[in-house]
C-alpha cells in the first residue's frame, strides 16, 4: 500500500467513528488527493458514505468552471457531491482571507448531519505556516498549537488526517495517480500573509533548515500538548471557583490564585460559554477594573459581543446588550388565558399549582397587567408582616442591577401580585389547599 494511504488509514482510525465522511473539496491538489485516497481505501473504512462538499466563493472568474470540474471528479470517483455558492466579499474592514474562511466554515456547519465527520486536507506545510502566522500575531500557547488534528464541530466533528504528510508528498501522489487539479492563481498572490510566508519567507529559510516544516509542525504538537494540560488545570480550578449563582465565578476565590492561573481559568471559563476570549489588553482591564473594584461597584469590560461584570463577589459573563433600561414603560394588559410574548421574545405562561401561587380569582379580573421596574415599587412578600421597597428586596435576593429592569412584575390593578421568579405578594397569595396560579417565564 502507498505510504500516504497507510498514513491516512492510520489517522482515520484515531478519529471518532462515523458513517459519513464529508470531504471539503476545493478542487486543488491537496483536497483532490484526500478525496482520491479516501476512495482508494474505502473498503477498509467503517463508513457507508463518502461525499465531496465544494464551496463556490465566487471571487474568481473561473469559479463556476471550478465547481463543474469538482462535480465531474466526484462523479468519476463515485461519490456524492454538493456545491454551495456564498458571498465571500466580507465587510469593508475585513480581510478577504478571513471573509472567505468564515463563509466557508458557515457552509460546513450548516451541511453537517448528526455524527458526520468533516475531513479537511491541511497538511504538514500548512501547519508550519499556521504556527508562524500565529507567532507573528503574538498568540499564546493555544494559538501556537495551530490546527487541531480533530475537534468537535457542528453536529459531528472535523478532522485533518494529512497533518503529518508534506505538500511535496501530496504532489508526488497526485502526479503518480494522474490527477487533474485546479491551480487557483490567488494562491500566488503575496498580498495574503500565508502566501507571503509560503513563497517568500519559507523558501529563504529552507536551505539552512531543510526540515523546517517538520520541525515547526512538531513544535505545534508540543504546544497542543501544553494547551491540553492548561485546560486540565483550568477545569480543576473552575471546580472550586463557583460563585453564588450558576455560571458565575467567585472573585474572592479567583483572587487567591496566581495571576497566571487567573488568566488561564478566565480564558477557559469564557471559552466554555462559546465566546472568544478577550485580547490581552481587555484581560488586563478585567483585572484592574473589575476584579479589583469595590463589591458595591458595577464595573464592566466588554469586547466583541460580550461583557464581563461583577456584582458583590460574583463575576458574570454576559451578552454585550445585557443590562439595558426598562423593557417597556407602558403596562401590558394580559387576560391570563394565553401566553404573553414580551418585546424581547420571552414568554410568560400561567400554570396551576396546588396550595401555592396566586389566587385563582385573579383570572376573573380585567385589570391584570405586566410591567417592569421604574422606581419606588413596593411589595409585601407572602408570609412577611410588612411591605418593602422592591429595591431592598432585589438587594436581599442578590439580584444584579442589570437584571432588575428585565424581571416581569404582575400587577392586579395598581398592586404588584407577583415578582416573576421571586415571590408572590400579599394579599394575592393563594390559601392553603386551594388551587393557585403561578406565572413562569420561558425563553
Amino acid at each position: 500500500m502507498d505510504p500516504l494511504l497507510s498514513t491516512l488509514l492510520a489517522q482515520l482510525k484515531q478519529f471518532p467513528s462515523t458513517q459519513h465522511y464529508r470531504v471539503a473539496y476545493s478542487g486543488g491538489c491537496d483536497s483532490h488527493v484526500l478525496l482520491h485516497a479516501l476512495v482508494a481505501i474505502r473498503a477498509q473504512l467503517p463508513v457507508t458514505e463518502i461525499s465531496a462538499l465544494h464551496v463556490n466563493h465566487g471571487l474568481a472568474e473561473d469559479a463556476d468552471h471550478w465547481a463543474a470540474h469538482c462535480e465531474k471528479v466526484a462523479a468519476d470517483l463515485g461519490v456524492a457531491f454538493d456545491a454551495v455558492s456564498v458571498d465571500a466579499m466580507g465587510e469593508a474592514n475585513e480581510s478577504p482571507e478571513a471573509a472567505a474562511r468564515q463563509a466557508r466554515y458557515h457552509v460546513f456547519e450548516q451541511m453537517m448531519a448528526e455524527g458526520d465527520g468533516l475531513l479537511l486536507a491541511h497538511h504538514e506545510d500548512d501547519q508550519a505556516e499556521t504556527l508562524l502566522l500565529q507567532l507573528f500575531r503574538g498568540a499564546g500557547v493555544r494559538g501556537l498549537a495551530a490546527m487541531p488534528r480533530h475537534t468537535a464541530f457542528s453536529r459531528g466533528w472535523l478532522g485533518r488526517p494529512l497533518l503529518e504528510i508534506s505538500r511535496q508528498h501530496l504532489r508526488d501522489y497526485a502526479n503518480a495517480a494522474g490527477l487533474n487539479w485546479i491551480e487557483d492563481p490567488g494562491n500566488q498572490s503575496q498580498d495574503f500573509d500565508r502566501n507571503f510566508l509560503r513563497h517568500k519567507i519559507i523558501p529563504e529559510l529552507l536551505p539552512r533548515w531543510p526540515a523546517l516544516s517538520q520541525t515547526l509542525a512538531r513544535a505545534a504538537r508540543h504546544q497542543s500538548a501544553a494547551s491540553h494540560l492548561l485546560d486540565e488545570l483550568a477545569a480543576a480550578d473552575l471546580e472550586v471557583l463557583a460563585g453564588s449563582r450558576p455560571a458565575c465565578l467567585s472573585i474572592r476565590d479567583l483572587s487567591a490564585l496566581s495571576r497566571e492561573r487567573q488568566d488561564n481559568v478566565l480564558r477557559y471559563w469564557i471559552r466554555l460559554h462559546g465566546v472568544l476570549p478577550p485580547p490581552s489588553a481587555q484581560l488586563q482591564r478585567i483585572h484592574t477594573e473589575v476584579l479589583s473594584a469595590r463589591e458595591d461597584a458595577q464595573p464592566q469590560v466588554g469586547w466583541a459581543d460580550s461583557v464581563v461584570r461583577r456584582y458583590r463577589d460574583d463575576l458574570y459573563l454576559l451578552p454585550a446588550e445585557a443590562g439595558g433600561g426598562s423593557m417597556n414603560c407602558d403596562p401590558l394588559s394580559w387576560d391570563l388565558k394565553n401566553d404573553l410574548v414580551l418585546a424581547d421574545g420571552r414568554r410568560l405562561k400561567l400554570e396551576r399549582r396546588q396550595g401555592t401561587g396566586l389566587k385563582a380569582s385573579l383570572q376573573s379580573r380585567t385589570d391584570v397587567s405586566v410591567r417592569f421596574r421604574q422606581a419606588g415599587e413596593v411589595c409585601r412578600p407572602a408570609g412577611r408582616g410588612q411591605a418593602h421597597r422592591l429595591k431592598t428586596l432585589w438587594q436581599e435576593w442578590g439580584v444584579p442591577p442589570w437584571e432588575r429592569n428585565r424581571i416581569p412584575l404582575i400587577y392586579a390593578g395598581e398592586e404588584i401580585a407577583q415578582v416573576v421568579g421571586y415571590c408572590i405578594c400579599e394579599p394575592w397569595q393563594a390559601d392553603a389547599g386551594d388551587a393557585g396560579l403561578i406565572v413562569t417565564e420561558l425563553a
